[in-house]
């Protein structure tokens, strides 16, 4: 039987949702009025990624969790990055991953600091020898109404550093421990193309990582390395009450042609399918997973 794809999922209830800053306490998956989906019942591996070795940024919660749980169960060990006042929601990612029957590291840190993304790398060599595959999905994002005259220098250096910053560094650092038919996936945006005036400063990061996405993938194609990037459109995720008003959360995603915000779960697919060797003549790409919203950058 074919599922209409408009109602796949029903749209959250996200009537008067907020939750606190990102890092800070009750800014968590728990305290959701409706939790996402990350494909715990639904998500059925098929060997794609059998003994690779993942690092998944931003794996406490949303996009990320639904990566690591994808990819642990087609066979990947996978270590998670996150900041330390997430472990709440970190420890119940390695939970699911666990489950799966594979390995599952927990770093937790700020990767706004490049000492931080030496010691996520160094922890997945030392344990576990190399790094096959890189997630970059950490992300920072604070909504201003006002646009470019509410965003501060603080925030706009905290997202520079969290989207692009850390981003720089882990790839560079992962590339030699990397073997030939490793890849490197980055999580982009339909913002990157479509900016929204409160998400100014976001929107601009996300525009750059798919500017990053197809330099580096000529760059180390020769080493039998993929570089590619997907463009998540409006996911439900902790993010979202955690850095929108209430009006912005309550419209959440029905702007989009399919009518309704995605899954972390439908988000997923694209990453395996990414990293898996279905996608082995796939690189340089930005994959959109939007529910209709055009990205074209």
């Amino acid at each position: 039987m074919t599922t209409d794809p408009s109602r796949q999922h029903d749209q959250p209830d996200t009537a008067g949702e907020q939750l606190p800053g990102p890092g800070e306490p009750g800014s968590v998956t728990s305290e959701m009025g409706e939790e996402p989906d990350h494909g715990e019942e639904s998500y059925v591996g098929h060997d794609r990624l059998r003994d690779k070795v993942a690092i998944v940024t931003g794996g406490d919660s949303g996009i990320g969790r639904a990566v690591a749980l994808a990819f642990a169960r087609e066979g990947a060990d996978v270590v998670l990055s996150y900041l330390e006042e997430e472990d709440e929601d970190g420890q119940r990612t390695a939970e699911l991953v666990r489950a799966a029957g594979r390995t599952a590291i927990t770093v937790p840190g700020d990767l706004t600091s490049e000492e931080a993304c030496r010691e996520l790398v160094d922890r997945t060599v030392s344990e576990l020898g190399r790094v096959d595959l890189l997630v970059n999905n950490a992300a920072y994002q604070m909504a201003q109404p006002g646009g470019i005259a509410d965003i501060t220098t603080e925030q706009f250096d905290r997202v520079m550093r969290t989207n692009l910053y850390a981003m720089f560094w882990l790839s560079k650092m992962c590339l030699p421990y990397m073997p030939r038919g490793g890849g490197i996936i980055n999580t982009s945006s339909v913002q990157a193309s479509s900016p929204s005036v409160p998400l100014l400063d976001y929107a601009l990061t996300k525009a750059g990582i798919a500017n990053f996405t197809r330099g580096l993938a000529q760059a180390v194609a020769e080493d039998g390395i993929r570089v590619n990037a997907v463009a998540p459109g409006p996911i439900w995720t902790p993010l979202i009450p955690a850095t929108m008003p209430p009006e912005q959360v309550e419209d959440f995603g029905r702007q989009a042609p399919l009518g309704r915000a995605g899954q972390p779960a439908e988000v997923a697919t694209a990453f395996v399918y990414l990293a898996s060797g279905d996608s082995s003549y796939v690189t340089g790409e930005v994959l959109a997973v939007t529910g209709g919203q055009p990205v074209t950058v």
